[in-house]
């Protein structure tokens, strides 16, 4: 078994990997696309569902890094912004679908270069730093 302080160690080497890795995403999108990274993220994952045509809030928010408030003030920036569309429920009020629109899905593609290019610049980096 690891030591504490090896534990520790590794663990701040993937935060300071995580945060490097996070800034630069948000730069870049803000820079290039006018998106954060949890938009383009949120976009990202909707744009993904591309045989469903919508799909839950809470369904989104439990599979990202997001609380369900700080999910839904990211989809309510891209419904003002016209890249997602929020519908209640029919069946059930409390429910609340979100599905992404043509203009989401352009600006999806757009951004989603960008997003590769730092992905596979930062982690083939990491890659190659040793343990």
């Amino acid at each position: 078994m690891e030591s504490e302080a090896a534990l520790v160690g590794r663990w701040r080497k993937l935060l300071t990997c995580y945060n490097t890795i996070a800034c630069d995403l948000d730069r870049a999108l803000q820079d290039a696309h006018g998106l954060t990274m949890s938009e383009f993220e949120t976009l990202d994952r909707l744009a993904e569902a591309a045989n469903c045509d919508k799909r839950r809030m809470q369904d989104l928010a439990s599979g990202m890094y997001l609380s369900q408030s700080a999910l839904s003030r990211t989809v309510a920036r891209l419904e003002k912004a016209g890249l997602v569309h929020r519908a209640l429920c029919e069946s059930d009020r409390r429910g609340v679908f979100v599905k992404i629109t043509e203009a989401g899905r352009r600006r999806h593609t757009e951004a989603r270069e960008t997003h590769m290019a730092i992905l596979a610049t930062h982690l083939a980096e990491a890659d190659a730093s040793p343990a």
